[in-house]
């Protein structure tokens, strides 16, 4: 195996982000796992060839080893949005001495992804993006409300264990839940929204319930930047990704994304290709959200930024 360094970045806001980089390429690469709230796995360097790329990649705030974790300390919430995920992972930049670097992303991944490179459009090579979304009021409303056509069963037990006020949204309701200072509150609410997660990504032909709502700590984690990122709509504002689309129209992007994907439909990265003329887009028939054809299309598209 490639050797691996790592390190833990110290942040405003009493916040230390691990990193870890392999590889020993001329092409930088910089990994955003998704969520928000999975932190990352050995599972991302199977889209990188270490002899061609050297690769970044981190738990972004309040997950993984980076601290504080959102299970532990709500009071940190209050420094974690989109803005400063991006400034943690300029922060990186800075520190692996990149100049310019590939970004690729997976699901909320790929959210940020395109947020950072809307931002800072001078330092991409180039956007991988799979299982694609936006994180938009529509796909929050979508995922949290609309799906309930399809799993009417199980929206109905998430919608009672979340509990709404009148005019209160159930995503809503459950952040209120999932950020009480009650133990029991909040994990009633993890627990809760694990079974919805196990739920809405089940008529993937690959689909296996994801261990990780089983275990209680990562659960809580995971559950509370969740709700903690879609009650707030990626804290992109009501125009979000779409509303600077334009500036991402020479960054050379690739996008796959499965149509049997509920969790984000495929209209999401429809819309973003046919407002981003150096995009592509492939759809694959079989697949949800991601899969051994997404993962393979990507390292494929990775590597050809990288030539």
């Amino acid at each position: 195996m490639t050797a691996t360094t790592q390190g833990l970045l110290e942040r405003p806001g009493r916040v230390r982000v691990y990193w870890e980089q392999f590889g020993h390429g001329r092409t930088p690469a910089v990994f955003l796992h998704g969520g928000p709230g999975s932190g990352i796995s050995d599972f991302y360097r199977t889209f990188f060839d270490p002899d061609l790329h050297t690769v970044v990649a981190f738990d972004q705030r309040g997950c993984g080893r980076s601290t504080p974790s959102a299970a532990d300390d709500l009071s940190a919430l209050a420094h974690n949005d989109t803005q400063t995920l991006i400034d943690d992972i300029e922060a990186l930049r800075a520190h692996a001495g990149f100049d310019r670097w590939i970004v690729v992303g997976l699901s909320w991944g790929s959210t940020l992804a395109l947020a950072y490179a809307e931002l800072h459009p001078e330092r991409v090579i180039g956007l991988a993006l799979g299982a694609v979304t936006t994180t938009s009021r529509s796909e929050v409303e979508w995922i949290t409300q609309d799906l309930r056509r399809v799993f009417p069963d199980e929206w109905a037990r998430l919608e009672t264990a979340a509990a709404p006020r009148p005019s209160e949204r159930v995503i809503d309701a459950l952040y209120r839940a999932i950020t009480d200072p009650a133990p029991g509150v909040r994990d009633r609410a993890a627990i809760a929204w694990g079974h919805w997660e196990n739920t809405h990504g089940s008529l993937d032909p690959n689909f296996v319930p994801d261990p990780r709502w089983e275990d209680p700590r990562k659960r809580l984690e995971l559950a509370t930047l969740i709700l903690h990122y879609w009650s707030h709509h990626g804290f992109l504002g009501d125009a979000g990704i779409m509303e600077h689309i334009d500036r991402l129209a020479t960054i050379p992007g690739f996008m796959v994304h499965g149509r049997r994907d509920l969790s984000s439909s495929m209209s999401v990265p429809f819309d973003l290709h046919r407002a981003w003329p150096a995009s592509d887009l492939v759809q694959i028939p079989d697949e949800g959200h991601g899969g051994p054809q997404t993962v393979q299309l990507l390292r494929e598209a990775i590597r050809t930024m990288s030539a």
